[in-house]
């Protein structure tokens, strides 16, 4: 059996966030399709990303040898700076204004900060940039809307990609495209009750 060290990671770490995040999600109203609770779309994403982890620990067994590189001296020294950065955010959050008072919006914001310095270490960059774009979307829907939400998670996640940043345009077109999907899916369809503009409510 070939193992690949890295999916087997990868894969349970998905598992393991994706339990807690179901665990957690519990005390949320899930509502329905069409008048979707608090807690729908989490459980949603959390079911998703449970079968994606299972897949990925599945075909660990069969795609290998791959094993973990060794960590540099950056990738060891800012996880735990990126976790000081964090927590300082989130304890001053509160000087920013009382949209961060909530325990929440600290939090997610003390999030950011800690997964966009993480992204100094070229080995953290691709999941800091996934976790920070995650962040910025729960940071700025309510306030921002649905569209700008999109526009700032999109172009974040970009970042993660080498790829993706020397093609600007191909970045552009997806913007445009997503934005237009979700709009038609969550708005026009589904009929949720989000901010599709910056300060409509």
């Amino acid at each position: 059996m070939k193992i690949n060290a890295k999916d087997v990671a990868s894969g349970a770490l998905l598992i393991l966030i994706a339990a807690i995040g179901l665990w957690l999600n519990q005390d949320h109203n899930l509502g329905s399709a069409r008048r979707m609770g608090p807690g729908y779309m989490p459980m949603l994403v959390f079911y998703a990303q449970l079968g994606l982890g299972i897949i990925v620990l599945a075909m660990a067994f069969f795609n290998g040898p791959d094993p973990m590189e060794k960590w540099t001296k950056a990738d060891v020294s800012m996880l735990p700076i990126s976790i000081i950065a964090g927590t300082l955010a989130w304890y001053i959050a509160p000087v920013f204004g009382s949209f961060f008072e909530s325990t929440y919006n600290a939090l997610g914001l003390g999030m950011l900060v800690g997964f966009l310095v993480i992204c100094y270490s070229k080995g953290w960059r691709l999941v800091g940039f996934i976790c920070a774009a995650m962040c910025i979307f729960s940071l700025l829907l309510e306030k921002g809307g649905l569209m700008l939400a999109l526009v700032a998670t999109i172009g974040i996640s970009a970042l993660a990609e080498p790829e993706h940043r020397a093609r600007p345009l191909g970045v552009l077109g997806l913007t445009i495209f997503l934005l237009a999907m979700c709009w038609w899916i969550f708005i026009k369809q589904l009929d949720i009750r989000v901010a599709v503009w910056p300060l409509q409510y």
